[in-house]
């Protein structure tokens, strides 16, 4: 069964890469662009493997009727990501205008389909036309999730595994939309297709031309980072797409089921989530700070600032977006490291929460956060009523012990993965401290943008190739949540 769902997922996968190996062959055809085979033999070759594995797998399954287990579900959704992004580098090898090796194709490749967004491209511009789309179409399939793509779009009985689900959707629990889980995935990718459509018509109507658009577009609604040009979003020189893309960032970094619940007037289930509350209030407080930093803060002139009212405002609300949403565009003002320590500090604490559950945003994400919060004030209240019953409460519901167990696990494993990480890019791979922490929370967090030399002025490109791959591990490992990657140095979980 296992190969049967891994053949299926490759041959999926293998359809996306051929719709841009036809859009590189158009602009073969009209431009010259020379990328088109790099992704027609990809697609040929995931093709091939995908079917391979679903014959095998069938044959196989015809032997053995076992029923996946959780664990088997959960080493599934892992392996996922890491063969995606291992077929999915396969074009920027092949593709000879970009000369990379295995390390940076594969760190690109994860940090499309993480929606970290950070690269070793350092000319955008001079990348063909299905390299760009590439780019931002494997962003927007990773930000739903390839697995929720593929319960939505594989009409198999073998894929509707509830544990598979919730293996690669953030949050604590799933609220099913729909009685089943493939109706609630079609249901999820029903929101995220609107979104994404009026996003890039939004954006098209700006100064945008129409590729442009579509690839902002996918990026935008997967708060993932990735476009056509070096400047990104300041590119443009336009107030009105900063704004709109902020916007956006900012609408997909909610709860995707509260938008399924507005589209049938269930207006209670919005408004009592405290979730969003918590979060909009978080949004509304930085970007008042920001604000007000702007406005006292004594700059030297060497970095750019917003200079009116009007945009310091849209400076503060874009940085606020694309940071705590975890996608890592820059507006034409964007360079927090060179704005000063104040600036930065909140920085930081954005990429760590992150965006709500069931989103396309990266993060620890505010519930947990709120959790924590809620946890600590138990704590407090225990000392000073040592007999007393106090349970935690959220959305109107007690949260059970078990729960509450997986979100303090959660920060402890977060923590120890942090220092880990960051002793061994200063000790092994020369990193000075701050560069190594703002790169381990960019990449757990899926934020793009770092400290030091990995700020927001730089790419990635300096990086090692040792660093690359630990920081590929890193994105993986906060887009999955960290719970589902390591089932897969668990040898009992092999064994289920």
């Amino acid at each position: 069964m296992k190969k049967s769902i891994f053949g299926m997922l490759l041959t999926l996968e293998s359809l996306f890469i051929a719709s841009v190996a036809l859009v590189a062959f158009y602009y073969h055809c009209s431009q010259g662009e020379e990328d088109w085979m790099a992704f027609a033999l990809t697609a040929g070759i995931t093709f091939l493997c995908g079917m391979l594995l679903t014959a095998y797998g069938h044959t196989d399954l015809g032997r053995s009727q076992k029923q996946l287990s959780r664990g088997g579900s959960f080493i599934i959704v892992g392996l996922t990501w890491v063969v995606f992004s291992a077929f999915g580098m396969l074009p920027f090898i092949l593709y000879k205008g970009l000369d990379v090796d295995v390390a940076s194709a594969y760190f690109e490749t994860m940090s499309g389909f993480s929606t970290m967004g950070a690269t070793i491209i350092p000319d955008i511009e001079a990348m063909p036309h299905g390299i760009l789309l590439w780019r931002s179409l494997m962003q927007w399939m990773g930000g739903l999730g390839i697995v929720v793509f593929s319960f939505a779009m594989l009409p198999v009985r073998d894929m509707k595994n509830s544990t598979m689900f919730i293996a690669e959707m953030s949050g604590l629990t799933i609220n099913r939309l729909q009685p089943k889980i493939g109706a609630t995935s079609r249901r999820l990718l029903l929101i995220y297709i609107v979104l994404t459509i009026v996003c890039v018509l939004m954006f098209w109507a700006g100064p945008m031309e129409l590729f442009d658009a579509v690839c902002y577009g996918l990026s935008t609604v997967a708060t993932g980072g990735f476009g056509t040009h070096t400047a990104s979003i300041g590119y443009f020189h336009s107030a009105y797409i900063e704004y709109v893309c902020a916007a956006f960032m900012l609408i997909s970094s909610v709860n995707f089921g509260l938008y399924y619940y507005l589209s049938i007037w269930r207006w209670r289930e919005c408004s009592k989530n405290e979730e969003v509350r918590g979060f909009l209030f978080t949004v509304v407080g930085l970007i008042a700070v920001f604000c007000l930093l702007f406005r006292f803060t004594a700059f030297d002139g060497s970095v750019a600032v917003p200079q009116t009212g009007e945009a310091i405002f849209r400076t503060s609300l874009f940085h606020v977006a694309t940071i705590i949403s975890s996608s890592g565009f820059q507006a034409e003002c964007f360079d927090y490291v060179g704005w000063g320590t104040p600036f930065w500090m909140p920085t930081i604490v954005m990429m760590i929460i992150g965006g709500c559950t069931v989103s396309t945003a990266g993060g620890m994400k505010m519930m947990r956060v709120l959790i924590y919060l809620k946890y600590a004030l138990r704590e407090f209240r225990t000392h000073l009523h040592p007999h007393a019953v106090i349970s935690i409460k959220f959305n109107g519901r007690i949260i059970s012990e078990h729960h509450i167990r997986r979100v303090m696990s959660y920060l402890s494993i977060y923590v120890f993965i942090l220092i880990i990480s960051c002793a061994l890019l200063t000790m092994f791979m020369d990193f000075d401290i701050t560069t190594a922490f703002g790169a381990v929370v960019s990449s757990f967090g899926n934020t793009g943008p770092a400290l030091g030399t990995l700020g927001p002025a730089n790419n990635f490109v300096a990086v090692p190739a040792a660093g690359k791959w630990l920081l590929s591990f890193l994105m993986l490992i906060g887009r999955l949540e960290i719970f589902t990657v390591l089932f897969l140095f668990m040898p009992k979980a092999w064994k289920l």
